[in-house]
């Protein structure tokens, strides 16, 4: 239920002191802030107080305080017409993120991405989605797929899901959402590479190889291309090359 003027200042029950002993409750301040961010960064447009209110649930008022303290910290900015989206400051602590792994792979997928003619991207496992972390666009193809940092999708599809299936243990497949790897995680354990077709994104094929290195969370180096008949085999030997490499680096 939507949340009125009068009590929208008036602070959340979640965000009071829990007594003495008791588990410490979840700030839904706090939540919802993360999801005004979450909702940004998936919207292809600045978004107004109106349409944050509705995705969140809350009345406007509420929203209006958030974008105020997002804001203060450079996470949101406005346009001339009063819309939000994210600012710079979420470029720099989405750096920080496994700051090690983004500078050991970013060498390694511009050489990539610059001999194969596609993108190729950083992506880790995150609580069962695999969400992109650093992306690079070939430097002289006339168009290449653009693949968003922050982009996320289940671990149960993709070329970068399957690839990190293959190297889950038994129990972990048991978590996956149907209680096992899909076939094609074994035949990627077997060949060291994971392909895929139409799965993420209509009329676009992937290779991914999985990045395993202790200390850092599970990733995958990929590409990402229209579906031209490539030779998958030539495409994930080469991204198995780089994984090499930027396992290399952070040992």
């Amino acid at each position: 239920m939507e949340s009125t003027p009068e009590d929208a200042g008036a602070p959340d029950a979640s965000d009071s002191p829990s007594a003495p002993g008791a588990p410490a409750p979840h700030s839904q301040t706090l939540s919802r802030g993360i999801r005004v961010l979450e909702a940004l960064a998936d919207a292809d447009r600045p978004l107004t107080i109106a349409e944050l209110a509705a995705a969140l649930g809350v009345h406007r008022s509420i929203v209006y305080r958030i974008l105020r303290t997002l804001e203060d910290h450079g996470l949101v900015v406005r346009n001339p017409a009063g819309a939000a989206l994210l600012g710079p400051r979420m470029a720099t602590l989405a750096r920080a993120v496994s700051r090690d792994l983004q500078s050991a792979a970013v060498p390694e997928l511009g050489a990539v991405a610059n001999e194969l003619g596609m993108t190729a991207f950083l992506a880790v496992l995150d609580r069962g989605e695999v969400v992109t972390l650093v992306s690079i666009e070939p430097s002289h193809a006339h168009a290449a797929v653009a693949q968003r940092p922050g982009t996320r999708h289940p671990i149960t599809t993709g070329a970068p899901g399957i690839a990190l299936q293959s190297v889950l243990s038994e129990p972990q497949w048991a978590e996956l959402p149907d209680g096992h790897p899909r076939d094609e995680a074994l035949q990627a354990r077997g060949r060291g590479f994971a392909t895929s077709h139409d799965e993420v994104i209509p009329g676009l094929a992937s290779v991914a190889v999985p990045l395993v290195v202790h200390g850092q969370p599970l990733a995958a180096l990929a590409v990402v291309y229209v579906a031209n008949g490539r030779d998958v085999a030539a495409i994930g030997e080469r991204l198995g090359q780089a994984a090499a490499v930027v396992a290399g680096e952070l040992r």
